[in-house]
């Protein structure tokens, strides 16, 4: 079973950011919750216990909201996506801590509130078509799914895109489409891309990704030597002008290029 889209939340973000009093906050939540549950039950296997949906929404609740990120749709798909099924099984138990875990071939799953982060900047609505750069174990292209079904996902290590896209059809996902290559090049005949994601660290950005980004898109991206201090780059198109601004100090795995 696919997962559900659903539109986005309305721009107010309102609930208990709002001065309405804390029983709201907690109702809101709960809403958000129960919503999330009730849409993605289906597509976790039975291993997915009464332990991983409480661990899935205290990492809601403590990582990612109590940090800032206050769009519904963001906190939702991060809220359904089952994470322990996107991590190696001998750090199930891990899956939702505050933090990387290694997936093998040098790479990692990024932290919950990263993924969050970068999730909620691009802003996606369930018309966008969005490029992902890194598919790593497939949780990020997961998240993304929760959002639109317009979903290109590319991974330079065969072992790894190859593992993501089987994972991806068993927990439900099976509109992403997933190709193993160099992320350099982007995905020409899929573009333009309203918005990119790109889950490993460039020294620059690279211009044909800039070529496939749609006017008026957004792209992230980090930026910096895999031996120093990187920064998470917010990337914009209008009228075909080019505008970057550095958004937080990260440290991700480096960008690989085929030889």
């Amino acid at each position: 079973m696919a997962a559900r889209k659903r539109g986005r939340g309305q721009d107010d973000n309102s609930g208990w950011f709002f001065p309405c009093g804390l029983w709201a906050g907690a109702l809101l939540l709960a809403l958000v919750l129960c919503v999330a549950l009730a849409g993605n039950l289906s597509a976790a296997r039975a291993d997915d216990s009464d332990k991983f949906l409480k661990k899935r929404f205290q990492m809601v609740d403590n990582q990612i909201k109590d940090r800032g990120i206050v769009d519904l749709e963001t906190l939702r798909a991060m809220a359904s996506v089952p994470r322990h099924l996107f991590v190696p099984d001998y750090l199930r138990r891990q899956a939702y801590v505050d933090g990387p875990l290694p997936i093998g071939h040098g790479q990692t799953i990024s932290q919950p509130y990263i993924v969050a982060y970068m999730t909620e900047i691009l802003q996606i609505k369930p018309q966008h078509r969005v490029l992902e750069i890194g598919t790593g174990s497939g949780y990020q292209a997961a998240v993304l799914a929760e959002l639109t079904d317009r979903v290109y996902t590319m991974e330079i290590i065969p072992e790894l895109a190859e593992a993501a896209g089987k994972r991806l059809k068993e927990t439900g996902y099976t509109s992403v489409n997933i190709r193993q290559g160099d992320g350099y090049h982007g995905w020409s005949e899929a573009a333009p891309f309203d918005a990119i994601m790109v889950t490993a660290a460039a020294e620059f950005i690279p211009p044909p990704l800039l070529k496939q980004l749609k006017e008026g898109g957004r792209m992230i991206i980090p930026v910096g030597s895999p031996f120093y201090v990187q920064h998470l780059m917010l990337v914009e198109k209008h009228q075909g002008k080019i505008t970057t601004r550095s958004m937080m100090p990260v440290r991700f795995v480096p960008f690989r290029r085929s030889q």
